[in-house]
């Protein structure tokens, strides 16, 4: 194992956009902590990781427990030696109910997931950070800033991911914390949506994500995980505080011309 090589913790890892930010990682030879729930599919995208030149470890459990988040750091800094960067991936939309009928112990689920969780994450994470002068990667959405209805959860933790990153990035000048928009993707949390969406939303709220499949208009989870994985090695520090487009000029630019086009 290279020393020198940059050490990513990847929550969310077993599928979706987190397992393909960690086979971006292991094409570059990274050392990739995978974070997630599920053990299994982990352990196939660990095996990816390795066989694609990377380093892989996978840690099994929750993140809206702070003592994975203690444990990841731990884990990480006894088999690479330091922490580079986090990409918090992790998240779920459920549940899909309008404010009025919602379960508030599932809403309160959904920003322990999305919300509590990046920050668990990044407090452990801290002070192997600043000795590195590392990243955070917090994945949010355009719920963020624009309404779903029946999703009322998702979109406050969401918005509040993103302010979370704009104090972070204020009390912490030695790392670089952002936030970025992984657009409408080809996921799990899409699956949800088309089939929860009919009996939780307005008839044409439900319609447009049964649409999104059919017309080929969710991007495969490679092509925002290209932009995270560039972030979360190369964000510039004037960048600190900011929330991002997977698909911005910059951002995409820099990502295709340093990580290339995907292909296994």
């Amino acid at each position: 194992m290279d020393r020198r090589a940059p050490a990513v913790i990847v929550t969310g890892a077993s599928r979706g956009i987190g397992a393909a930010a960690a086979r971006w990682l292991g094409k570059i030879g990274a050392c990739v902590v995978l974070v997630s729930r599920s053990a299994e599919r982990m352990e196939e995208v660990k095996s990816e990781v390795k066989r694609l030149g990377g380093a892989a470890l996978s840690v099994t459990g929750d993140v809206a427990d702070p003592e994975v988040s203690t444990r990841t750091i731990e884990e990480t800094v006894r088999a690479f030696g330091r922490v580079d960067a986090v990409i918090n991936n992790a998240g779920m939309v459920e549940p899909l109910a309008m404010v009025a009928v919602a379960d508030p112990l599932e809403w309160r689920r959904c920003v322990e997931v999305n919300l509590m969780g990046p920050f668990f994450m990044a407090r452990a994470a801290l002070p192997e950070l600043r000795r590195t002068q590392g990243r955070i990667v917090n994945v949010s959405s355009g719920a963020a800033t624009h309404s779903i209805l029946a999703a009322s959860a998702y979109c406050a933790a969401k918005a509040g991911l993103n302010h979370f990153t704009r104090v972070l990035a204020e009390e912490e000048p030695s790392i670089v914390a952002v936030a970025v928009r992984p657009g409408v993707v080809d996921t799990a949390m899409q699956v949800v949506l088309r089939e929860k969406g009919p009996e939780s939303m307005p008839g044409d709220h439900a319609e447009y994500y049964v649409n999104l499949k059919r017309d080929g208009r969710l991007e495969p989870p490679h092509q925002p995980a290209r932009s995270i994985v560039w972030l979360a090695l190369h964000a510039p520090p004037s960048w600190s505080g900011a929330f991002l487009s997977f698909d911005d000029p910059p951002l995409l630019e820099e990502a295709v011309r340093e990580l290339g086009e995907w292909s296994v």
